[in-house]
């Protein structure tokens, strides 16, 4: 009863990976969990140190960490930690998102690769991996988002080839996620790449209806019923994960990031920014110790 109750409203994320990115390190310190329980169509690979009590949710499991853990989400697989019993209020979060696409079918049918392969079908239920890894690649992780070049994906490559290869590893949902044809839809994806070019400037309601031969009534239904969300929240979410991106890569005033991202109004910005992330731009900023990009 409690999976149902917590599971009832799940955010879908949209993270600041670029199609062109290969992949994306977030590493900060925090003192809370405030973000919803989500799904992306991209791995999520999460290291947390220092976080005793907090609870984590991975599909239908939910249970309580130990002081440091590391877990290998899948595409869609919905999944969250909030505080729950945890007292630390500097709680150390190494977030690792790629796209599911970043290693081809090709290059994972290689022999080499297998491991990778099979670890990536067992993480459609999230894999936990044990404490002994969890801590042995710790530093490495650590590493990863201060290494540069070609260097950064050669070393996740090899990572993730010693987490594949590691053992005890626990798979935590019994069930995989429902959602893998979320956007496999041609409008969505039209839908998507339009607003990923456009989303700096305002988009109306009939130019985006008229993009993929709908009209405005069937078209709000339509994107309700495959995002759960209304087409302006839908774009939000877009403008403030590049806000949240540039707020963490660039040296871009709050107010430049805001007018970049296609608001006008600086307290509509604020405002919505603050609904998305469950914080204000500037403590966003002040949150991340780091970030690096592959292009």
């Amino acid at each position: 009863m409690e999976n149902e109750h917590l599971l009832k409203n799940v955010h879908r994320e949209i993270t600041p990976l670029a199609p062109e990115d290969s992949f994306l390190v977030f590493d900060r310190l925090k003192q809370d969990f405030d973000f919803p329980i989500h799904f992306h169509p991209e791995f999520e690979l999460n290291f947390i140190s220092n976080g005793k009590g907090v609870r984590r949710i991975v599909g239908d499991n939910l249970e309580e960490i130990d002081d440091i853990e590391l877990v290998l989400v899948g595409p869609n697989l919905v999944h969250g930690w909030e505080m729950h019993r945890c007292t630390s209020r500097e709680i150390h979060e190494i977030t690792i998102q790629f796209h599911e696409d970043l290693f081809d079918d090709k290059l994972l049918s290689r022999a080499i690769f297998k491991p990778i392969r099979d670890m990536f079908y067992r993480a459609n239920h999230g894999i936990l991996f044990s404490k002994k890894i969890s801590t042995d690649t710790m530093p490495r992780i650590i590493r990863l988002s201060k290494t540069a070049n070609i260097d950064y994906f050669l070393e996740l490559i090899s990572i993730l080839h010693d987490l594949a290869n590691s053992r005890n590893q626990r798979l935590l949902s019994t069930n995989v996620s429902q959602l893998n044809d979320f956007e496999n839809s041609k409008k969505i994806k039209k839908v998507y790449e339009y607003i990923q070019e456009n989303f700096d400037r305002k988009i109306s309601l009939g130019e985006i209806s008229e993009l993929v031969n709908m009209s405005v009534v069937s078209f709000n239904r339509f994107i309700k019923k495959r995002t759960g969300k209304t087409f302006i929240e839908y774009i939000n979410d877009t403008r403030i994960s590049y806000a949240s991106r540039w707020l963490i890569e660039t040296d871009l005033s709050i107010g430049e990031i805001g007018y970049k991202c296609g608001f006008n109004n600086m307290a509509n910005f604020n405002r919505v920014f603050k609904k998305v992330k469950g914080t204000t731009p500037s403590s966003y900023r002040a949150e991340f110790i780091g970030i690096r990009r592959v292009l």
